[in-house]
């Protein structure tokens, strides 16, 4: 049966029922907090693992940055491919059974190089699966409400963030770094079966009443359609440098936090799960609902929502990083945690409704592409470089200086390139091919 076919015939649909489109929902998002576990265990074992295997902060950050991102967004890109035109529930299991073996092998690395590719391999893994969860969602659910269920989605990046530390953080303490690998990546293989059994395939295009095409567009048709439009230039920088400062931050701030104010790695996992994690859990679900309820009179509020985000967090993001105290200075983090992902939902929301219906795991891998390289890669990766440059100036607090002329930097500069996409996002989202 073609997705014509499928799209005429509204009896088919797996997702009717409200509760299979929000048990969906449900079970994608555990899938994308597994992503993010695996991913930010790192950052909390980190500094056990520099003193373990004797790196420097620049290997530290080619690890948990470049070379990380490098694999997961080049690999991104022929997987989302493939999703747009197959089974994209196939793929997120597969990918989810890969990234959770390669993280329990991350455990039984020997040396730096060991470490390296089992994290590549990691990378490959996710690499399947947020663009085809991105576009199983919306196909679940229609325009008006598809930012605030992306954004429920990206919740995963704060409830893996919460998880990865507080889990890694006291494992590490008690039982050591190799240990939190093992336990850490045991379940997501267990959670790929439960996906693969109990999450149908949706219809293409049935929420919006599109039909898709025959045809199956190519990636460049893909990239040639988006670059057409300014907004996604600017709002794909926008999203880059976002977590250029957010990657920068969610990577480096345990080390941060243990080597200027000598935090345990118990504790400190603890307070960056609750902030991290539950704030911004509730500011990246939060950020959607009112992107979808503003839009709905001025399309433009998808991106001012980033900008007023930015605004809020940089004097609050100077204020944890020249805070003497370190219960100040968490203190200082908890809003622009909460803020730090309020850009996303509402972004992928935009990009995929200026798409056809066949280019919508591709378009989110194109984004996360630009996003990946220069957040993903260049953020921690920036910061490491800094650090070790500033050690001679400031010692122990190298990380503190490099962290503080990065992260507010990276927030401002985004804010600026979110307002120039909102001069274009109404006309070219009136532009969409079916």
């Amino acid at each position: 049966m073609t997705d014509s076919d499928s799209a005429a015939q509204p009896a088919n649909n797996p997702y009717a029922s409200n509760k299979t489109a929000y048990y969906a929902l449900g079970i994608l998002t555990i899938v994308y907090s597994i992503n993010f576990i695996d991913r930010q265990l790192l950052s909390i074992l980190q500094e056990s693992i520099k003193a373990d295997l004797l790196l420097s902060d620049a290997q530290l950050g080619l690890l948990t940055g470049f070379a990380f991102a490098l694999f997961y967004t080049f690999a991104g890109l022929p997987i989302a491919s493939l999703a747009d035109r197959s089974n994209r529930r196939n793929i997120v299991a597969i990918s989810l059974t890969i990234w959770s073996g390669m993280t329990a092998i991350s455990g039984l690395a020997q040396n730096y190089w060991q470490l390296l590719l089992a994290r590549v391999g990691v990378g490959i893994g996710e690499a399947g699966g947020s663009p085809p969860s991105h576009s199983m969602i919306s196909d679940i659910f229609p325009p008006e409400k598809r930012a605030g269920a992306i954004g429920f989605y990206s919740t995963g990046i704060s409830i893996g963030i919460l998880f990865g530390f507080l889990f890694g953080g006291w494992l590490n303490e008690f039982f050591g770094w190799r240990v939190a690998f093992f336990v850490v990546g045991v379940p997501g293989v267990v959670l790929a079966l439960v996906l693969y059994l109990t999450v149908p395939e949706p219809i293409r295009g049935l929420t919006e009443n599109r039909v898709s095409s025959d045809g199956n567009p190519s990636m460049m048709t893909v990239f040639k359609l988006l670059v057409s439009r300014p907004s996604f230039i600017f709002m794909s920088l926008g999203a880059a440098i976002n977590p250029f400062a957010g990657y920068s931050t969610a990577n480096w701030v345990a080390s941060f936090m243990i080597r200027t104010h000598q935090m345990s790695t118990g504790e400190l996992g603890t307070w960056l799960a609750l902030i991290i994690g539950v704030g911004g859990a509730i500011g990246v679900f939060g950020s959607g609902v009112v992107a979808d309820k503003l839009g709905k009179n001025d399309k433009r509020w998808y991106m001012w929502v980033a900008v007023c985000a930015c605004v809020i967090s940089i004097p609050l993001q100077i204020g944890t990083f020249l805070a003497d105290d370190p219960y100040t200075a968490l203190i200082f983090m908890v809003v622009p945690s909460a803020l730090s992902n309020a850009y996303l939902g509402a972004t992928i929301a935009c990009v995929h409704s200026m798409v056809g219906l066949k280019m919508r795991a591709v378009s989110s891998a194109l984004l996360f592409f630009i996003l990946n390289i220069i957040g993903l890669g260049m953020g921690p990766t920036t910061v490491g470089l800094v650090s070790d440059l500033l050690v001679d100036q400031h010692g122990t607090d190298s990380l503190r200086y490099a962290m503080m002329y990065i992260v507010p930097s990276a927030m401002f500069i985004s804010g600026v390139l979110y307002m120039t996409a909102s001069r274009f996002i109404r006309d070219d989202l009136s532009r969409a091919p079916d």
